[in-house]
């Protein structure tokens, strides 16, 4: 039997939506939650609502007894505008919250301890490391892909649209109905969700996206950590003079990550935001020589290449880092429609089904 173009189009969205629904259905929960990440930690962590010291002399004090107080420590993220904790990051999972003063509040020996991290870890990983990585950045591709498909082949129903959260009934044509419907009002946040969240994942398809700002060779090239050697860690870094040498050089921006080398020879790195930058954690980075604590290097990422900014401004837009409370009720929305969708997808594809119709057979004489 032939198909025309409609009917592969069709084929297409039904086979991929049946196969990879579950994922997306659990990529738009676990994302939908995430938005919300520092909200609820406000409401269960104490302190977790405290307004951000920006002092570089009092960051410094805090640094300085977190590293005396945590030997294991590989780095800390910085209590930022909306979270009021820092965060001390340990091997295989663990760390502890800490205030501002540099009290411990809570620790944890593993990510399953923290909701908040097992659920970035199912949402980034599927729990599976490299494997579902690859696997979500499949996905994300199709998603894009239901969007295109989906947009064209509403077209030829759309005098028959009604909104609907919900299936009317459970039934194969209802679902497909509520399914169409409901797709084509949420496309322009889907696509978006579904466009930067592969960006993160598949470097080929962040450069097609960025190729019209600048090219790729120059964002890479730009975006490089210079070639810089370090001595060995100090027993006790002056963590003054390197948090103050921070500030002196990006003197409106604020200190959102500092990691001590992983290996001999590298240096520490502290990450900064600046005034401009969407990107949570900003991507103005300054290394310092582990020994003295002397400045090795560092990028302005203001001064970086268009495409590379528009890179960096991926990871804000999928996870709604930026708009304030509207954009991330509208990207909850996007989460919760992407689960409604998968899972109903999944349900109809593989448990509703129609029927091969029996063909009656002729008895001859």
């Amino acid at each position: 039997m032939q198909r025309g173009v409609m009917g592969w189009l069709d084929l297409v969205h039904r086979w991929t939506g049946g196969v990879l629904g579950l994922v997306l259905a659990i990529l738009g929960l676990t994302g939908a939650i995430l938005v919300h990440e520092d909200s609820w930690l406000g409401w269960t962590l104490p302190h977790a609502a405290d307004v951000r010291v920006a002092d570089p002399e009092a960051i410094a004090a805090t640094t300085a007894k977190l590293m005396a107080a945590e030997p294991r420590a590989q780095g800390i993220t910085y209590a930022s505008d909306g979270f009021g904790l820092h965060q001390v990051r340990m091997a295989k999972g663990a760390g502890a919250y800490a205030d501002q003063a540099g009290n411990v509040v809570t620790r944890w020996d593993s990510q399953w301890s923290r909701p908040e991290h097992w659920l970035f870890d199912l949402h980034h990983h599927l729990f599976t490391g490299d494997t579902g990585e690859t696997v979500i950045g499949l996905a994300g591709l199709a998603s894009i892909l239901f969007v295109v498909t989906g947009s064209i082949l509403w077209w030829r129903t759309r005098k028959t649209f009604k909104f609907r959260l919900w299936p009317k009934r459970l039934s194969r044509p209802m679902i497909v109905m509520q399914h169409r419907d409901l797709g084509i009002v949420m496309a322009p946040v889907l696509l978006l969700s579904a466009v930067t969240g592969t960006m993160m994942v598949f470097k080929p398809f962040a450069q097609l996206i960025t190729m019209p700002f600048s090219s790729p060779a120059a964002d890479a090239a730009a975006m490089k950590p210079p070639k810089v050697k370090s001595g060995p860690l100090a027993a006790h870094p002056d963590w003054r003079a390197i948090i103050t040498a921070a500030h002196a050089r990006f003197p409106d921006a604020q200190i959102r990550i500092l990691s001590l080398p992983r290996k001999p020879g590298d240096p520490i790195l502290v990450r900064m935001k600046r005034a401009g930058e969407w990107l949570p954690n900003g991507r103005s980075n300054i290394w310092f020589d582990a020994a003295d604590g002397h400045m090795l290097g560092s990028i302005d990422a203001l001064a970086l290449p268009k495409g590379a900014q528009v890179f960096n401004g991926a990871y804000p837009l999928h996870a709604a880092k930026v708009g304030g409370l509207l954009y991330r009720l509208l990207m909850t929305c996007s989460g919760l429609a992407m689960m409604l969708l998968g899972s109903l997808a999944v349900w109809s594809f593989w448990f509703k089904r129609p029927k091969p119709k029996k063909t009656p057979v002729r008895k001859t004489a």
